[in-house]
C-alpha cells in the first residue's frame, strides 16, 4: 500500500538540473544589468527602450527557469491517490517514454462496478439505491453496493441502461467479474425457464414447445434474468412443455422423443 504523494519512481534529470543552474547564473547577470540600466535611465543616461530590453531579459530568463522547474517536477512519479502498487514494469536505467507504464496503482478500498439493466426496468434504478453483488469466487455471501450514476440514455443496440455502483471493497480484486442482483419487485405468477431453452435471433427470442409430440417454435418476450433462469413474460403458458436440452437439433413440426420430464422446480434444484 502507498499513500497519495508517495514517490514511486524517479526519472533521470541531471540535464534539466544543469539547464536550471545555467539559467540561475544568467538571471544573476541579467538582474545586475537591469539594476544598472535602471539607475542610468533615472539620470537620462540611456533610452527607455534600452532599459525595457534589460527588464525583458530578466523576465524571459525567469520564465525559462519556471518551465525547466516544471519539467524537473515531472520526473518525479508520485502516487495520485492511496492504493496498492502492482508489479514494476521497468528496471532501473531503462529508457522510458510517456507511453510506457512504470507501475499501476489501484484504489482497492472502493471499487466501481459497471452493469446493465433492460430498458423496461430502468425506472427502478435510482442514485443512492443499493444492489446486491455476488463475487464469482472467494466470497459466498452477497455484498451491498450503492448506485452512484447512470448513462443519460439507453444503448440503441442492446436497449439496456448502463449503471455504475460503488462497492466498499472486501478483499475483491479490481477487474474481477461479479453478479449483480437488482430488486425489481417479486411477481408470484412469473414463469421462469432455464436460459439454455432460449434460441436468440436478430429480432426475437424463441423457445421450442412440445405439442402433440411435435416441436413448435414460438416467439417469447423475456423479462428478468438470473444466472441460470430467465422470466418469460409473453409466449408461454403455465403447463406448457418446453424443450430444455437438444434445442438446436429440433426442427419445426418434427417429431420429438422425450427422454425425461422435469418440473421447473426440479430443474432449478438440479443445477444449484
Amino acid at each position: 500500500m502507498v499513500s497519495k504523494g508517495t514517490v514511486i519512481a524517479k526519472i533521470y534529470d541531471e540535464d534539466l538540473q544543469a539547464q536550471l543552474q545555467k539559467s540561475k547564473v544568467q538571471l544573476e547577470l541579467a538582474q545586475i544589468t537591469e539594476q544598472r540600466d535602471k539607475k542610468l535611465l533615472a539620470v537620462n543616461g540611456i533610452n527607455q527602450s534600452d532599459y525595457d530590453a534589460a527588464l525583458n531579459q530578466v523576465k524571459s530568463i525567469q520564465a525559462d527557469m519556471a518551465y525547466t522547474q516544471s519539467l524537473i517536477e515531472k520526473t518525479i512519479i508520485k502516487a495520485p491517490f492511496d492504493g496498492l502498487v502492482g508489479l514494476r514494469q521497468v528496471s532501473p536505467g531503462a529508457y522510458v517514454t510517456p507511453a510506457i507504464i512504470i507501475a499501476t496503482v489501484q484504489e482497492v478500498n472502493k471499487l466501481k462496478i459497471d452493469f446493465t439493466v433492460p430498458e423496461e426496468y430502468s425506472n427502478i434504478i435510482r442514485k443512492g439505491s443499493t444492489v446486491d453483488v455476488e463475487p464469482d469466487a472467494g466470497i459466498s455471501s452477497r455484498i451491498k453496493a450503492t448506485i452512484i450514476a447512470t448513462e443519460p440514455q439507453i444503448t440503441l443496440t442492446t436497449r439496456n441502461l448502463k449503471v455504475r455502483a460503488i462497492l466498499q471493497n472486501q478483499k475483491l480484486n479490481p477487474g474481477a467479474f461479479v453478479k449483480v442482483y437488482v430488486a425489481a419487485g417479486a411477481d408470484t405468477k412469473a414463469l421462469m425457464i432455464p436460459t439454455n431453452c432460449l434460441i436468440p435471433d436478430d429480432k426475437n427470442n424463441q423457445i421450442v414447445l412440445v405439442k402433440n409430440g411435435k416441436a413448435n417454435f414460438v416467439n417469447v418476450k423475456t423479462g428478468l434474468r438470473e444466472s441460470n433462469n430467465v422470466e418469460i413474460k409473453q409466449g408461454l403458458n403455465s403447463g406448457d412443455t418446453v424443450i430444455v436440452t437438444g434445442v438446436l437439433f429440433a426442427r419445426p413440426k418434427s417429431p420429438v422423443k422425450i427422454r425425461s420430464v422435469k418440473t421447473l422446480e426440479d430443474f432449478a434444484k438440479s443445477i444449484q
